[in-house]
């Protein structure tokens, strides 16, 4: 069983860390991260309780692999310093457009110019 890593002097991973540990969760059918294709929204951190808020959207709302890129999102962030809780808030609002909201390298993969 592996533990948890040591929390650095701060405390809790920061932002940071946190939005680069979420850059190894994929979106299987594209298969670009989900930083890259600018679906989190937004993260919230509470030090004092150990818990992280992950506000995110989905390529659409019909997407079947939504509990997968949860799933991956929840066991890459339990795994960082100072994390004892993850909530992941879904969210609709703005609706992800990749024109929009990709990064420039994700959106040279995905063909839009």
């Amino acid at each position: 069983m592996s533990e948890q890593p040591t929390a650095p002097a701060g405390g809790m991973a920061t932002e940071e860390e946190i939005m680069e540990a979420l850059k190894k969760v994929y979106d299987p059918e594209i298969g670009l991260d989900i930083v890259s294709l600018g679906l989190i929204y937004g993260v919230d951190r509470d030090e004092a309780a150990g818990k992280v808020t992950v506000r995110h959207t989905l390529t659409s709302p019909g997407c079947p692999l939504g509990p997968v890129i949860q799933g991956q999102t929840h066991s890459v962030l339990s795994k960082l310093a100072g994390i004892k809780e993850v909530k992941l808030e879904l969210i609709w609002e703005p609706p992800w457009d990749p024109h929009q909201m990709c990064s420039e390298e994700a959106k040279m993969e995905l063909g839009i110019f």
